[in-house]
Parts: structure tokens; C-alpha cells; sequence
């Protein structure tokens, strides 16, 4: 197997700068196109030979590093008895949002095995099909989730999240630990399954204060990571808007921290030292423009981190549905090439 991946997020040396792409399966390609006019999101992701053949496509496409299984980070909410549905072009709409200590009171306990055991059987498949690369699983962080079932859908505020925050801690801080031990159980079904690594995405993080991720989220983070520390797997914290969370970020535990675009990896280098490697982190708008762009782009990206082998290369943030697979193909192709060049 291909493992440049899995030694650059351990700090090993590598041949060249490993690249993977969040979102990599799904919205800009045919193939994912064409099922979805048969299918729902929901469908597909609970069906694991939809699911993977999903993962399998940019496989197919593009000479990837690695694999990310096709999931939704709602996914293990029905294992709580969360009713909730994925809307296009709105995301994920919970029926009936958190609102106090006794919403927390019905939920169901949660089994990773019962209750999302596909997304376990879609990454069998996938390395049956794809054995000479590796596949990622991940989960969605317990603030980022807490933030779903608090404001019922996405927000740009949060303002339930956070008056909750304020209001009632105690039952805040109850939700997050619900969620994160959800999340250890998650995580660890798909190591199980044959996961090579995990990224965990909180992709809501920056709405909150330093003081208040500090106090509230940090722990819970930390309690996750060492949930499937003994599993041996590298694993990945993902945020978005959290440049001003980077002084804590090294310490939550986890093996490598991805980036969004904000922010130049070398003066996230320069915030959390050397412990952990890091990932990102081209603007996915990028591949939106010609290849120059794109070229110009990812040559920013990896002068960033010269001659620096804990480095994997991703975007800031999913490739977005419009972006041409010929631009993908040709962002791989420079960073083996160039990645090469600048160690």
C-alpha cells in the first residue's frame, strides 16, 4: 500500500507531499452526479455499496493518497433518536432542536455497530476494492454537532448555541460530553473497519471565544482523542474561522491539525511549534480559475512549509460543485512534482 500519507501525518519522511481533498467524493464529479439523481444524500451514505462506490470514484479519477469514505457528519444522530433530514443547498435540518436538560434526557443510547454500521461496511468495501491506498473515516466534532442540534440547522450566528452557552453551561457542557463519547464509539467502529486514519471536523469552532472553546470544547476534544489514542491510527482536528484558537490547537491531542485558507500554514507553523504535522490548505476557489492559478496556488501553499515532511496537502475547505475534474487532476500532478523539489 501507498503510504505517504500516513508517514507525513506521523512526521516520517516521504517521497513527496502527499495530497487528499475533503469532499474529494462527491458534488463536482459524474459519477456521484448521476446517483444522486437517483438517490438521496441520506440514502446513499446508508447504503454501502452506493457509499463506496462514491468513496471509489476520485480513486478512479485522480492519483490520490487517499480515500475518505463517503459519510455525513449527522449520520449517527438516528442512533440517538434524532429525527433530522439533509436539504439541498441547506445541509442538515433537524426536526426538533436541543433546547433544554430534558431534550438531552431522551435521547437513546448509542451503538456504532447497530446504528451506522454502514459507514463500517462501506470502508470494507473500499479496501477490498482500492487496497494499495488508504482510507480516511471521520466524524464531526462534538461542538460542531451540539451546534446542529442546538440551532436546528446551519447558522452564521448561533445564537441558540451560544445563549445556551451562557444560559444554562451545565446543560451545554452535558451535551458535548454526550456527543463526544457518540463520536469515541464512532470513530472507533471505523478502525474496526479498516480505517487508516481519522479527521474530525469541527467546522464551527471559530464562532466561539478563545475563553469559551478554552473551557467548554478543549476538554471534550482532548477526551475524544484519547477516546482512540490506543488504536494506533493518526488522526486529524479540522476548523474553519480558528486562527485565533491556534495557541491551543497543539494541545488537543491529535496526530496532525488541518487548516482552512485564512491563514498561511507558516504562521500556523509558527502558533503551534512542531508537535503535530499539518494540512491544507489551498483556497478551493483556486480550482475554479485556470491552470496558472492553480499551479501558482499550490506552489504558495507548499513554499509554505519547505523541506518540512509533516505535511499533507488538502484545501481549506470541500471542493466545491463546479470545480472541473481537469483541474483537480492537474493540482495532484504539481504536488507530487513540486512537492518533490521543495524538500
Amino acid at each position: 500500500m501507498r503510504d505517504r500519507l500516513l508517514r507525513a501525518l506521523r512526521g516520517e519522511p516521504v517521497d513527496t507531499t502527499p495530497i487528499w481533498l475533503m469532499r474529494q467524493a462527491g458534488r463536482h464529479l459524474p459519477g456521484y452526479r448521476a446517483l444522486r439523481q437517483q438517490h438521496g444524500i441520506l440514502e446513499m451514505a446508508r447504503t454501502p455499496e452506493l457509499a463506496a462506490e462514491v468513496t471509489l470514484e476520485p480513486m478512479r479519477t485522480y492519483d490520490l493518497d487517499a480515500g475518505v469514505v463517503f459519510a455525513d457528519i449527522t449520520l449517527p444522530f438516528a442512533g440517538l433518536g434524532i429525527d433530522f433530514r439533509i436539504d439541498a443547498g441547506t445541509g442538515p435540518v433537524i426536526q426538533s432542536p436541543v433546547r433544554n436538560a430534558a431534550d438531552i434526557d431522551r435521547f437513546h443510547s448509542f451503538d456504532a455497530d447497530r446504528d451506522v454500521g454502514f459507514v463500517g461496511e462501506a470502508i470494507r468495501r473500499f479496501r477490498e476494492a482500492c487496497p494499495d491506498r488508504p482510507i480516511l473515516g471521520f466524524a464531526g466534532a462534538p461542538f460542531t454537532l451540539a451546534a446542529y442540534l442546538l440551532e436546528g440547522a446551519p447558522s452564521k450566528e448561533f445564537l441558540a448555541t451560544r445563549t445556551m452557552l451562557h444560559r444554562d453551561p451545565t446543560t451545554f457542557d452535558r451535551l458535548l460530553g454526550v456527543l463526544g463519547e457518540m463520536t469515541v464509539a464512532y470513530l472507533r467502529m471505523q478502525v474496526r473497519a479498516g480505517a487508516h486514519a481519522l479527521q474530525l471536523f469541527d467546522s464551527w469552532a471559530g464562532a466561539l471565544s478563545y475563553r469559551q472553546f478554552e473551557r467548554h470544547v478543549a476538554p471534550v476534544v482532548r477526551r475524544v482523542f484519547e477516546g482512540v489514542g490506543d488504536l494506533g491510527v493518526p488522526t486529524i482536528y479540522f476548523s474553519t474561522g480558528s486562527a485565533h484558537l491556534l495557541p491551543l490547537m497543539d494541545s488537543l491531542g491529535s496526530t496532525a491539525l488541518g487548516v482552512d485558507h485564512r491563514v498561511p500554514l507558516g504562521t500556523v507553523r509558527r502558533a503551534v511549534g512542531d508537535r503535530v504535522a499539518l494540512q491544507g490548505n489551498l483556497d478551493p476557489a483556486t480550482l475554479l480559475a485556470d491552470r496558472d492559478a492553480v499551479a501558482r496556488g499550490a506552489h504558495e501553499v507548499l513554499a509554505e512549509v519547505p523541506a518540512h515532511r509533516s505535511h499533507v496537502f488538502n484545501l481549506g475547505h470541500g471542493v466545491l460543485p463546479e470545480t472541473d475534474p481537469a483541474r483537480v487532476t492537474e493540482l495532484v500532478e504539481i504536488v507530487h512534482r513540486d512537492g518533490v523539489a521543495r524538500r
